[in-house]
C-alpha cells in the first residue's frame, strides 16, 4: 500500500549540475520537510518514483536519502522492500531527548576539562548576550522570538564543538536530527501564551550556568546543568500531549504514537 504524493510539475533540481552528494542532501532536506509536515503517513509505503518526480531528482539520490532517514530513524525498513516513516511513543521521543541531554552533558564536561577554545568560548559568550538582549523586553515580540530560535540553535551547535572532540560532535550532530530531540524541537510551543518569555528566561539562565561552569572548569557542574537543561523539554513533551492546540504548532505531531493507537 502506498501514499499518494501530491501531483507537480517535474522541477529541475538546483544541484542537477553538481554531484551526487549534493543531490542526495537536497532530497534528504525535502523529504524530511515532507515526513514532519505529514504529507508521508507513518506506517505507509513510501513510493519511490513519485518521490523522484517530487523532488526532481534521479532515483539513486532518493534511495541514498531513503537510506540516510532510515538511519536517522524517521523512516523503517519494510521486509519486503522499501521504506515507511515510523511513528514514535511518548516514551521513544523522552528517549531522544534524554539522550542529547547526556551527550551535551559530556560536551559540557569535556569543554570544561580540557578547556573550551578562546574563540568558541568568545562565541558561545556572544550567544549568551545576544539572547540576554532578546528577552529584554518584558514582551517577545515575534521576530524576537525568531531570532531566539537561532541563537540557540547556534549556542547547541557551539557547544558540541567546544568539547573539542570530533566524535562527540558528530554523535551529537545525529542525535539532534531524531524527530524531537533538537535543541529546538519544542521551542515553538512557548511562542504565545502568558508564561513564553519565562519559560526561555530559565532556559538562557541555564545557557548562562553551564558557560559559567566551562570557564570555571568545573566538569561536573556544567555536565549536571546540561542534562538538567534537556529536562525542559520534557515538560514541553507533557504539556504539548495534554494541548491539542499545543500538538497544532509542534512540527512532526502527527508522527507522535498516543496511548491505546
Amino acid at each position: 500500500m502506498s501514499v499518494a504524493l501530491k501531483a507537480a510539475a517535474p522541477v529541475r533540481d538546483a544541484d542537477a549540475d553538481e554531484g551526487g552528494g549534493s543531490q542526495t542532501v537536497r532530497a534528504q532536506l525535502r523529504l524530511r520537510e515532507l515526513i514532519l509536515g505529514g504529507e508521508l503517513a507513518p506506517g505507509v509505503r513510501i513510493p519511490e518514483l513519485a518521490l523522484v518526480e517530487r523532488l526532481g531528482v534521479s532515483r539513486t539520490p532518493v534511495r541514498a536519502a531513503l537510506v540516510r532517514l532510515a538511519e536517522e530513524g524517521l523512516l523503517e525498513a519494510l521486509a519486503g522492500g522499501g521504506f515507511a516513516v515510523r511513528d514514535f511513543s511518548e516514551t521513544d521521543i523522552c528517549d531522544a531527548i534524554e539522550l542529547r541531554g547526556t551527550l551535551e552533558g559530556l560536551a559540557a564536561r569535556l569543554a570544561a576539562e580540557r578547556g573550551a577554545p578562546a574563540l568558541v568560548l568568545a562565541a558561545l559568550r556572544d550567544s549568551v548576550e545576544r539572547i540576554d538582549e532578546l528577552l529584554a523586553p518584558p514582551v517577545l515580540s515575534a521576530a524576537a522570538f525568531e531570532a531566539y530560535i537561532e541563537q540557540n540553535g547556534r549556542f547547541h551547535r557551539l557547544l558540541a564543538e567546544a568539547a573539542g572532540s570530533v566524535l562527540v560532535q558528530r554523535q551529537i550532530e545525529r542525535v539532534v536530527t531524531l524527530p524531537f530531540a533538537s535543541p529546538n524541537g519544542f521551542v515553538m510551543l512557548r511562542a504565545s501564551g502568558a508564561d513564553a518569555r519565562d519559560a526561555l528566561v530559565v532556559a538562557q539562565s541555564q545557557h548562562r550556568a553551564v558557560l559559567d561552569a566551562i570557564a570555571r572548569r568545573e566538569a561536573a557542574r556544567a555536565d549536571a546543568v546540561m542534562q538538567e537543561h534537556a529536562r525542559l523539554a520534557h515538560a514541553n513533551l507533557r504539556g504539548a500531549l495534554q494541548s491539542q492546540q499545543g500538538l497544532l504548532s509542534l512540527p512532526g505531531a502527527r508522527l507522535i504514537r498516543h496511548a491505546g493507537r
